[in-house]
This record gives structure tokens, C-alpha cells and sequence, in this order.
């Protein structure tokens, strides 16, 4: 996706070289309008998939997923990193690694929202090494839902989480797929 490519250039700020900043567009202060341009491709990539539920894990994939629910007009369910007083009844859980803060999560989604009958298009703003990612589709498989695939905003394709997935027969689509980046060259994508 063209659109993204140029704003990650241009507003995206390398940290070493394997820290992406893009919080002043996509996950801190959000550009909606292209959050709208985002749904519709994943919208065109998913069209006929039969989804009807969007997940996502919060926090920054939140934005995303319920921008892009709708264009498929659907909810989101999003997995949550505690539990928490309103979250009564029985629960799936699995355990999380985050790339970006370093420690284990363990995410629940209730079981009154996510079920057999649900085709399940997961959204995420990254994919580094996958484990958040490997987290949602084990919610999805306790569930007994059908995975249509994942929509990822950007993925660093030089780590490994996206060929593993791919390998085991997951559908990911990634809007902008990042070849290597560094703090003195920017960003090189992924053709």
C-alpha cells in the first residue's frame, strides 16, 4: 500500500535497527482518515471470507481493527492483557510474548464473544516476531471459530514471524513489509 509506504518515510523514525516509530500517525496519535484507506484494503483483500468478527489485542491495534470492522460491518473483540471486574464468565486465555515491552501477557477474550459460528479476521498494527499474532490464533482456535487470516499494518519482514506463520498455512497479509531499517538509511521495503 503505496499510501503507507510514503507515510511511514515520511513521518516514521528508526531507533536502531529494529525499532520502527510511527506513534505520531498510527499508534499514539492516529490518522483516521488513513485508517479508513487501511480498512478498505483490508476489506479488498479479505472480500468474500465470510468475516464477522474482527480481533485484535489492545492496545495500539484497537484504533485499526475497529476503523476496519467498519468496512466489513462487524464488531471487534479485542483481547485483553488482565483481568478485570468486568469481564465475568468463562474466558479463553493464552499466554503472550510482547516484542516491544519485553515480558509475558497473559489475554483473555470472553467466551460470549468469540464462538464456533464466527469467521475471525484478526488486525494488528505490527508483526515482528509473531507471538501476538500466535496468541490471537490460539484464542480463535479454543473458540472453535474459523481464522479468515490476519491484516497486519506493518511487518517487519526480517524477523521471523511472518515466513513461520506463513509456513503453516496462515493467511497474512501485510499492508507494508519492511526488507531491513536502520537509522542511517530509513526504511527499505519489501516489493
Amino acid at each position: 500500500m503505496e499510501l503507507l509506504k510514503a507515510r511511514i518515510r515520511k513521518d516514521g523514525t528508526v531507533k536502531g535497527n529494529d525499532v520502527l516509530k510511527v506513534d505520531s500517525f498510527l499508534n499514539h496519535q492516529m490518522d483516521v482518515a488513513l485508517f479508513e484507506e487501511i480498512g478498505r484494503e483490508f476489506l479488498r483483500r479479505f472480500d468474500g471470507c465470510g468475516v464477522n468478527k474482527i480481533l485484535t489485542i489492545e492496545a495500539s491495534g484497537i484504533g485499526i481493527a475497529c476503523v476496519t470492522a467498519q468496512s466489513f460491518h462487524c464488531p471487534v473483540v479485542f483481547a485483553k492483557k488482565s483481568q478485570t471486574k468486568n469481564i465475568a464468565g468463562e474466558v479463553y486465555s493464552t499466554q503472550v510474548e510482547s516484542f516491544t515491552h519485553g515480558r509475558v501477557y497473559d489475554v483473555i477474550v470472553s467466551k460470549k464473544f468469540l464462538g464456533p459460528e464466527d469467521t475471525v479476521l484478526i488486525i494488528d498494527d505490527f508483526l515482528a516476531n509473531g507471538a501476538a499474532l500466535e496468541g490471537l490464533i490460539d484464542l480463535v482456535n479454543q473458540a472453535g471459530a474459523r481464522l479468515a487470516g490476519a491484516g497486519i499494518v506493518i511487518e517487519k519482514a526480517f524477523q521471523p514471524g511472518g515466513e513461520r506463520l506463513r509456513a503453516k498455512g496462515i493467511r497474512v497479509e501485510s499492508l507494508a513489509r519492511v526488507k531491513s531499517m536502520s537509522e542511517e538509511h530509513g526504511v527499505e521495503f519489501v516489493d
